[in-house]
């Protein structure tokens, strides 16, 4: 079975993006003649292949479309709407395989990406066999950790059990199950989606490795490895199994897994498809557009994130827009519209069970108070109402910690309760406490290293770095808790073209930003070569930028 692979299939350049006209543009690519389809329509852009799916004939505009969203085939006249990528000539017929149109927010340029193969899961077919109670169960641990039993057989999900992840800026909302990590030491292989430390949490991994450290993990191919850090993390595990996108791994004759890759970031995210017996669970975990939107319909059950708020973004910024009501309105604006896009995700691929997970966290410590109370998230009671509104045929569950989901007994009849099996009356829900000052101090403890008590660590780090060659300016300072200017810390300007550290800013024109990092986090990150996620992911930070640009570099 060959590899899921992921290539451009056209590149534009920023000044051919801005000569694209609303509605319909034909394209061809220089390099090998083959023509495509770009939609424009305000600030989202759609794209496909010039190729009808019935026989493979070339599209033109159709003269008889009043709106400038159709084209219609050469051949035998079928007619594709390419704002919906719908035929809608002949009506319900099909879809057309789309590609994902990604624009680079630094040089405006425009890449067409496609997957091939783009349905993998549809090799090797297996028709869904009659499943007996107890056969398959999901139980919820936390945040985005799921147990599939299937047969004889637990698969844990992103295990996320103990401690913070980015640092100290996310805590586990939920209390995991008394007998979390026994089960996680007793599964028989885990998947772990990508690197961010809410699904790679090394506090969880160190204590599986004292007790199990050759149990099998599994990861995608992706180009940014998942397990980069595990090495110097000092983390004993010994079975990491790294395996390519699209490729069914078998773990028994009944169950079978098969890793994809997100289409928006195909580098570092990925989802999961399991199958047991014919019967499918669709585990999207944090893809933005998994598999480049093209996934299975009909699944038995569907999984994914629903709160947003995974982002220093607007929180961490202040100066020009970034006022409090600036920010209110702007996260509730995306908040709903990721609440629409889990909607009508569903209600497009019409799973038979919805669950939303994979965002049950929460900003505990004390001193990000300010983010716990302007971060505001999607509540999973509110999403699940939005999606039996309009998916009247599909069961939404809201997990709690130890809730037991019986797929036989809820595809033999949806309204029994005994199917869903939740935790007793007196378990513990939320978690009240985090042990702040033990993860904390471990930060903390790299202030007092040896090396930040040169100066010359800095152009040391940032030479390490090696990025450079861009014309950015930051201003980084160390500060205490409360973004304070630390007594005695480090506050230096690195201009990127050159990779210098003047004393001033430069007096050519270039993009600026003002970074205020607490200085146990970026000391921390620095010293054990960390990525800068843990500052700003962890809203560890706080930032100004002057043009106000998204640096995507």
């Amino acid at each position: 079975m060959t590899s899921q692979v992921s290539m451009t299939v056209l590149r534009l350049q920023a000044e051919d993006v801005q000569t694209l006209k609303d509605g319909i543009n034909f394209k061809k690519n220089p390099e090998d003649g083959k023509c495509y389809i770009i939609y424009k329509a305000k600030d989202k852009l759609r794209a496909c292949r010039n190729q009808c799916k019935h026989q493979g004939g070339l599209f033109i505009k159709d003269i008889e479309d009043m709106d400038g969203r159709t084209v219609r085939c050469t051949k035998h006249y079928w007619k594709l709407n390419v704002a919906t990528m719908e035929y809608v000539n002949p009506p319900d017929s099909f879809m057309q395989d789309e590609l994902e149109a990604v624009l680079s927010d630094t040089d405006g340029s425009l890449e067409l990406v496609e997957l091939n193969p783009p349905d993998p899961w549809t090799t090797e077919p297996r028709e869904a066999q009659e499943l007996h109670a107890g056969e398959i169960t999901l139980t919820y641990i936390t945040h985005a950790c799921m147990e599939l039993k299937a047969g004889n057989k637990k698969m844990m999900f992103d295990p996320w059990l103990t401690g913070p992840a980015f640092a100290r800026g996310w805590w586990l909302l939920h209390e995991p199950p008394s007998d979390a990590m026994d089960r996680l030491c007793q599964a028989d292989l885990i998947y772990i989606s990508h690197m961010h430390s809410d699904h790679l949490s090394y506090p969880t991994l160190r204590q599986l490795s004292k007790k199990r450290p050759d149990i099998p993990i599994y990861v995608g191919n992706t180009s940014r490895p998942v397990f980069w850090y595990l090495e110097k993390s000092g983390v004993n595990l010994t079975n990491v199994n790294v395996v390519p996108f699209g490729v069914w791994q078998n773990v028994d004759d009944h169950l079978r897994f098969m890793i994809l890759m997100d289409g928006v970031h195909p580098e570092m995210d990925t989802c999961l498809i399991a199958e047991y017996k014919g019967h499918m669970i669709l585990n999207t975990v944090d893809c933005t557009r998994p598999n480049n939107g093209r996934l299975p319909h009909g699944v038995d059950v569907m999984m994914s994130d629903f709160a947003g708020g995974a982002s220093g973004f607007p929180m961490t910024f202040h100066g020009g827009k970034y006022t409090e009501s600036w920010k209110a309105d702007f996260i509730k604006n995306e908040r709903k519209k990721l609440l629409n896009y889990k909607t009508q995700l569903v209600k497009s691929l019409q799973p038979k069970i919805y669950c939303p997970f994979a965002g049950y966290f929460t900003e505990a410590h004390p001193s990000d108070r300010y983010i716990k109370e302007t971060n505001n998230k999607n509540s999973p009671v509110d999403l699940n109402d939005s999606i039996r509104k309009s998916c009247p045929n599909t069961l939404t569950w809201t997990p709690l910690p130890g809730s037991v989901l019986d797929l036989a007994l809820v595809l033999k009849d949806p309204s029994n309760r005994s199917a869903i099996t939740e935790p007793p009356n007196i378990t513990k829900i939320y978690k009240d406490t985090w042990d702040f000052d033990l993860y904390v101090d471990e930060l903390n403890a790299s202030i007092s290293a040896e090396i930040f008590k040169h100066k010359s660590w800095i152009q040391h780090y940032y030479n390490w770095a090696g990025f450079k060659g861009y014309n950015l300016v930051i201003r980084v300072i160390e500060t205490d808790d409360d973004f304070k200017p630390l007594r005695g810390g480090y506050d230096y300007l690195v201009d990127f073209m050159g990779l210098s550290f003047p004393d001033t800013r430069p007096e050519r024109e270039h993009a600026y930003e003002e970074i205020k990092n607490r200085v146990g986090v970026m000391r921390h990150v620095v010293l054990n070569g960390l990525l800068w996620d843990d500052l700003y992911i962890g809203f560890n930070n706080r930032m100004s930028r002057d043009p106000d640009v998204y640096h995507h570099k």
